[in-house]
């Protein structure tokens, strides 16, 4: 029974290291240019991006054709993806814009997204959390997708999403998406 113990302390001391080393989206409350995510994501976006293990090895390419429209505060998010193995996939973002006391916060669902995204903005950046569903080796795992978004310019954005399981980084997903 005392190996039990150091394994729980051991995970602890892991999870909260990995936790303190995260940035704080308040951190960006003076970058410019001030992301709106109902201003960027309006019209059609190309974006290419690829996938990284927990080891930094890159395991897939793929690029994304996307279609946003916004109607007051809600916007749909059309993203179509091809990867480089040939699989491809769709996801639909229903996507709601919300003043609160504390800034513009955003929440989103969508079709293989468990639950609910939770996003807020400041300056330039956007930082998002969900659980989301993906499949390996044709078994479905759910994750958690750490997801910060940065505003290069009007017309670019720079997306790095860690994945997350059981509390450990397992991939990382980077993206550069571009207005059309």
């Amino acid at each position: 029974m005392k190996f039990f113990p150091k394994v729980a302390i051991l995970l602890f001391t892991i999870m909260s290291l990995a936790s303190c080393s995260s940035p704080n989206i308040n951190d960006y409350k003076h970058t410019t240019p001030n992301l709106s995510l109902d201003t960027f994501f309006n019209g059609k976006l190309n974006a290419y991006g690829i996938v990284l293990d927990r080891n930094g090895k890159l395991t897939r390419r793929f690029s994304v054709d996307i279609d946003a429209q916004w109607n007051g505060n809600h916007g749909t998010i059309n993203e179509w993806f091809v990867f480089d193995d040939g699989e491809k996939s769709t996801r639909i973002w229903e996507i709601q814009k919300q003043q609160t006391e504390n800034g513009i916060k955003y929440t989103g669902t969508a079709n293989d997204v468990v639950g609910e995204a939770i996003g807020k903005i400041s300056g330039a950046a956007l930082y998002w959390r969900y659980d989301l569903l993906i499949k390996v080796d044709g078994t479905e795992y759910q994750v958690t997708l750490d997801d910060w978004m940065y505003l290069i310019d009007q017309k670019r954005l720079f997306n790095k999403t860690d994945i997350i399981k059981f509390g450990l980084n397992v991939g990382e997903v980077i993206l550069f998406i571009e207005k059309v």
